[in-house]
């Protein structure tokens, strides 16, 4: 299977997403109520975008590559 091609707002919002999820997950994260609220945001964000609407294919399938996939960038930029 081809990887796919997601845009580039789409890949940073998950990014921001990753991130914001391991704030929230340090114990006794500071702005609390703030980090849920952009994580709630990203979530809507990267569940309603447009990439989703028009994916002919499993957009379930398409929203578990994105993470793998910003996930692998994620440690590979940490790694380097």
């Amino acid at each position: 299977m081809e990887p796919i091609a997601f845009s580039q707002d789409l890949v940073q919002a998950q990014h921001d997403s990753i991130r914001t999820y391991e704030a929230l997950a340090q114990p006794r994260p500071r702005r609390l109520t703030a980090l849920r609220r952009r994580l709630l945001h990203l979530s809507d964000y990267i569940w309603r975008h447009p990439f989703f609407m028009t994916f002919e294919g499993s957009a379930a399938a398409a929203r578990v590559e994105l993470r793998r996939q910003a996930r692998s960038q994620e440690h590979g930029v940490r790694a380097a």
